[in-house]
């Protein structure tokens, strides 16, 4: 099978999460990747071994930076950024979250990348962009792409405060949408052969996330309501409990065909054939004292009892999974959503597969994350250094 991203050189200069995950993306699809980190590492790995020691391999730094090489580079000595802009001479792409201001500072601005190789795609991720107000706010994904899109005001129970997000969610999010924008960059430079420049912001792809409801804040400049699980709109657009403690989420946002289906399933013909239910608009308008009962009913049996009666139905609703049957859902390991990584040190450990599939195509995780600075002498050799010019700027602590 062919490897749709084989022949493709990306130059990842980036730490974290958002666009090392959009170049590990491309790796999967064949690209070779060269991941740029300092001396001692990406602060990302740095924080696990904070917390963790050196010796643990994490599998969150295995999924965000699997199938790459990797090489460490001192870019506050002068001949740092030299180095990096040498990569960029053999790259098709590059990818980076430094700030607009740290950019400038080491020469590895777009301008300065389309200088060394004109037909580079340049993509740079940021919180908020590299112009504006904002341009140099720092950010993270609950900050920029949570909290600042408006997500984080209208998630969650209206009895409840606002909501922090899982870490990493906007990241993998944004990294999604970074890799569609560059992968259609990259169309238009074959089509033009002139280089093409990228910007993604983690705040914008919550707003996309988010468009439902930004689009109607648009129309009337009016915050949404959060929702209530004892006082929802819609009965059937709802969360319940069971009696073992689990919960379901029932998602039927309209009364045809589903309310009459949803009655005859709990024998309640009466609210079947009561007329101010016929339509969505009555069944939000006078179903609002329906969910104690529906709830009382629910919790008087199993989740698997609900499974088969829902399922029966014909209902539209999932039990809200916890992560260990996520990770053991044999349908989802049938299509491949896991994928075995074989690291030196730790062995074989699962991750999560790319989010797609390509049929007839080779998408695939690659290999382990790199050790920090593992490809270095690799790497440069290839670039055309000398081992006395590599050992020097090794001793020199330009590289590492």
């Amino acid at each position: 099978m062919t490897a749709p991203l084989a022949g493709i050189k990306v130059l990842e200069v980036a730490s974290w999460l958002a666009a090392p995950s959009c170049a590990a993306l491309m790796a999967d699809m064949g690209a070779e990747v060269t991941k740029v980190e300092p001396l001692g590492g990406d602060t990302y790995r740095r924080m696990y071994a904070a917390m963790l020691g050196d010796d643990f391999v994490h599998p969150c730094y295995q999924f965000d930076n699997r199938g790459k090489r990797g090489v460490c580079i001192n870019l506050e000595d002068p001949q740092g950024p030299q180095l990096v802009r040498k990569l960029a001479e053999d790259a098709d792409i590059f990818i980076t979250n430094l700030t607009w201001p740290r950019l400038q500072r080491y020469g590895l601005t777009d301008a300065d990348i389309h200088a060394v190789q004109p037909r580079m795609v340049y993509g740079v991720l940021s919180g908020y962009g590299t112009e504006g107000p904002d341009s140099e706010r720092q950010a993270f994904d609950q900050t920029a792409f949570w909290a600042r899109s408006g997500a984080m005001s209208i998630f969650g129970d209206r009895n409840d405060g606002p909501l922090l997000s899982r870490g990493g969610y906007g990241d993998r999010t944004t990294a999604l949408n970074m890799l569609s924008a560059l992968l259609a960059a990259l169309r238009v430079q074959e089509q033009t052969g002139e280089g093409q420049y990228v910007e993604v912001t983690l705040q914008r792809t919550g707003i996309w996330a988010l468009a439902s409801d930004v689009c109607t804040a648009l129309y009337d400049r009016l915050q949404p309501d959060k929702t209530s699980q004892v006082a929802p709109p819609n009965p059937i657009w709802n969360y319940y409990r069971t009696a073992d403690e689990r919960w379901l989420a029932l998602v039927m946002p309209m009364a045809t065909p589903y309310w009459p289906k949803f009655c005859d399933m709990l024998d309640r013909t009466d609210w079947r054939d009561n007329e101010e239910l016929q339509s969505l608009t009555g069944l939000m308008e006078n179903g609002g004292p329906l969910v104690a009962e529906i709830a009382a009913i629910f919790a008087s049996q199993d989740l698997d009892h609900w499974r088969r009666q829902l399922d029966a139905a014909g209902l539209i609703w999932e039990p809200v999974a916890e992560l260990p049957e996520v990770v053991e859902d044999p349908a989802l390991r049938e299509r491949g959503a896991f994928s075995i990584v074989v690291h030196e040190q730790a062995g074989a450990m699962e991750i999560v597969s790319a989010p797609f599939h390509i049929r007839g195509a080779d998408v695939e995780v690659r290999g382990p994350a790199p050790d920090a600075g593992q490809h270095t002498r690799e790497v440069f050799a290839t670039a055309g250094l000398s081992d006395a010019q590599l050992e020097a700027l090794i001793e020199q602590g330009v590289l590492g």
